[in-house]
């Protein structure tokens, strides 16, 4: 009976588990049932662009949240709001009067207004706000976090001060902001309490990445890799698990050092990852990139971007895959047409449409590859957008940022894809 039993739960377990990435039993249904190293793919350059992202989440700002900071918090400034894709909750993004720049707090408030819970603790101070994102399903946030008023000393390893223990001016600082809102609550005699900040929560010298439920509560850190600055991540559809970047703090510390030497913006790159909500975290590449992951549609896949080649990764399975395309080649010899396309725009008179037309199909398939140097519109990778399981965008152009605006610069802009299918089975 014993071993029925144990059979059963084990065919039930095996039910809810996603499909292995190992060898198909029969042609594939669908491509999330195709390991990302079994995908054949086409080029198609220079196509009209994707539409743009759909990001379920509202960040207008929620007027009945702003009255309660007016009305019963003057010592704190609303920063903005994030409302959930069911529009139940609202993240509150603030600061207090005497917090350092680029460091924020959060708070949970309903929709009409009425605060649930403070999430973060004192000692946390909330970095990267624009990267703040509820999950698909609104029934989680993830947030980058780190001890608060630090800087990272890149050549110590200690670890983070207990939450628990932090330094007693916190305390006194948070005592007195409460004394002045309690100072000023006349006005609304019955007006609720603001609940007092979490503590225990376990917080690092470098950014990490954290996850709260829906009511605020439950905050705690997925990631605890100190020295590690983890500062893009996205939900996967499913809201499973998150494709994020992380660069190491002496890395980020270089980069922008020589950023600010060359009046240029400093632009962050990490290495790609995933991870789930329970903290366990995969590695998926060694190599560096500014371009952000994207998952595919069915939450199965992980793409990333690397100058002129693009990976894709396997999300799920107890054996994942990866495979590399490289687009150098299909890349400078559709630049090369684009190119030459422009130039004959550029040269023919103004009612040479039909001779344009002719003259872009010309000269196709060279037998030698251009080099690169001649070519203008030939460019890296610079972002990614997966459309549908079938076809994954991306766009290539140069791109300079400069500290001046004035100096920046964008050219080339063109975007292409690349349309999956199984490869045939063996």
């Amino acid at each position: 009976m014993r071993w029925i039993i144990f059979l059963l739960l084990a065919m039930i377990v095996a039910g809810c588990s996603r499909p292995d990435s190992g060898p198909l039993s029969g042609p594939p249904t669908s491509l999330s049932q195709v390991p990302a190293v079994r995908l054949n793919f086409r080029y198609e350059a220079d196509v009209p662009p994707p539409d743009p992202v759909k990001d379920a989440t509202k960040e207008d700002r929620n007027a009945a949240v702003q009255s309660d900071f007016d009305a019963n918090r003057p010592q704190e400034v609303l920063d903005k709001t994030i409302t959930s894709p069911d529009s139940k909750r609202v993240l509150t993004v603030y600061h207090k009067t005497g917090d350092m720049q680029n460091e924020f707090r959060l708070d949970m408030y309903t929709a009409d207004g009425k605060i649930l819970k403070k999430v973060t603790a004192d000692v946390m101070a909330v970095h990267f706000p624009d990267t703040i994102r509820w999950s698909p399903d609104s029934t989680a946030v993830a947030f980058v976090a780190m001890v608060r008023g630090t800087t990272v000393d890149e050549t110590s390893t200690a670890p983070a001060p207990d939450p628990e223990t932090s330094i007693a001016n916190t305390n006194t600082n948070a005592a007195s902001a409460l004394n002045d809102v309690n100072a000023n609550t006349n006005i609304e005699p019955i007006a609720a309490a603001t609940p007092a900040a979490p503590t225990g929560i376990l917080t690092f010298r470098t950014e990490q990445i954290y996850i709260c439920n829906a009511d605020g509560d439950g905050a705690k850190s997925i990631t605890q890799n100190e020295g590690l600055i983890y500062f893009y991540y996205v939900w996967a559809p499913d809201s499973s698990a998150l494709a994020a970047l992380a660069a190491k703090s002496i890395e980020w510390k270089y980069l922008n050092d020589r950023a600010d030497q060359m009046s240029e913006t400093f632009v962050p790159v990490g290495r790609p990852r995933v991870i789930e909500k329970n903290g366990r975290e995969r590695r998926l590449d060694d190599a560096l990139t500014a371009v952000q992951p994207v998952w595919s549609p069915d939450s199965y896949k992980v793409a990333c971007a690397f100058e002129n080649q693009i990976r894709i990764y396997d999300a799920a399975g107890t054996t994942p895959t990866q495979a590399a395309i490289p687009l150098r080649n299909s890349l400078l010899i559709s630049s090369q047409a684009y190119d030459r396309e422009q130039a004959e725009k550029l040269n023919a008179p103004a009612d040479a449409n039909t001779v344009q037309v002719a003259n872009s199909n010309t000269n196709a398939g060279p037998t030698t590859l251009p080099d690169e140097k001649t070519l203008v519109s030939f460019n890296p990778i610079v972002a990614l957008n997966w459309q549908s399981d079938e076809l994954l965008y991306f766009q290539t152009a140069y791109i300079k940022r400069m500290k001046n605006e004035a100096d920046s610069v964008t050219s080339f802009p063109r975007w292409h894809r690349l349309v999956f299918s199984p490869q045939a089975g063996k």
